[in-house]
């Protein structure tokens, strides 16, 4: 029960002073409560304020065997230490025994990438004789026009939409707004979506302000975007394991082998680290070649 108060509290805390989305908040009280399986299986009757270093040593081999991955077991690492943190600054503990702890080495797992050919393909095969059709097609259009993650294009919401100075204002992780330049494609198609087809919708109340809804008039659900995907890469008999954020991937690599900044990329993206816009410039070799020597003070030289 004492593990539960202070479960409880990192709860507020994360959603509150962090504001977190549900899905990350959800993901580190898992981690916790992963660890209070472990003490509970293992008989060990320990407080937060009594764990020291060897017992989460012990926890991290436990789910080791178990057969998680290292990706897996690095985020829950994550999720640990960020509780024990939370203690610190709470004055419940004086130093953290997960301080020390360390993270398995993984390396970046690259998703699949669609080149603008496989892309079309997709989009082509939509059945645009139906309703949820056009709607899928503007959805797709926007995802690849904006890089947007799944969740922010749910969420895309009519007063955020900008396009006299054609730009749209996104909420991203932990409620942070950021703008994403949108091209004149995207608008058009958006604005016909939002006339000819959205206007006939019997909305329901809460839902008004979102710009992608469902046949019932309430706002898509992420599995049902996943599986839209799913299903035309299935149709167009595309051997390439994609979701949502294959298109945002897709997104930032074409920008970056067109020459864009890197920092502009981060910034559309809404990364905190530039660390992590930095696993898009997964670019071929012929790319790289062809751009030092074209640019490389030294290439050029005779």
């Amino acid at each position: 029960m004492i593990w539960q108060n202070y479960i409880k509290n990192f709860n507020s805390f994360l959603q509150l002073e962090k504001s977190l989305s549900i899905n990350s908040v959800s993901a580190y009280i898992h981690d916790i409560e992963k660890f209070v399986e472990f003490l509970d299986l293992h008989q060990i009757e320990l407080s937060p304020q009594q764990v020291e270093l060897n017992h989460l040593q012990d926890f991290i081999r436990w789910i080791n065997d178990s057969g998680l991955n290292a990706r897996s077991q690095s985020r829950i690492i994550s999720g640990i230490k960020a509780f024990f943190k939370y203690l610190l600054l709470e004055d419940i503990i004086d130093v953290s025994p997960a301080e020390l702890l360390e993270s398995p080495k993984i390396g970046r797992k690259l998703p699949d990438t669609l080149n603008v050919t496989e892309i079309n393909k997709l989009i082509i095969a939509i059945d645009l004789r139906t309703a949820e059709g056009q709607r899928n097609k503007v959805m797709l259009e926007t995802l690849y026009s904006c890089g947007l993650r799944v969740t922010e294009l749910i969420n895309l919401k009519i007063s955020n939409l900008h396009f006299n100075e054609e730009f749209i204002i996104i909420t991203g992780k932990g409620n942070k707004e950021r703008l994403v330049p949108i091209g004149k494609f995207a608008i058009k198609l958006i604005n016909s979506y939002l006339k000819e087809n959205r206007v006939h919708i019997n909305i329901k109340k809460g839902n008004e302000d979102f710009v992608f809804l469902n046949r019932r008039g309430a706002k898509l659900t992420r599995v049902m975007v996943f599986t839209i995907i799913k299903q035309l890469a299935e149709k167009i008999g595309l051997h390439k394991k994609i979701s949502p954020h294959t298109f945002r991937h897709s997104f930032a690599t074409h920008l970056i082998e067109g020459g864009a900044d890197l920092r502009a990329v981060q910034e559309m993206l809404g990364h905190e680290s530039i660390t992590t816009t930095e696993i898009y410039t997964h670019l071929d070799r012929e790319f790289l070649r062809d751009n030092i020597l074209s640019f490389h003070p030294r290439a050029r030289k005779k």
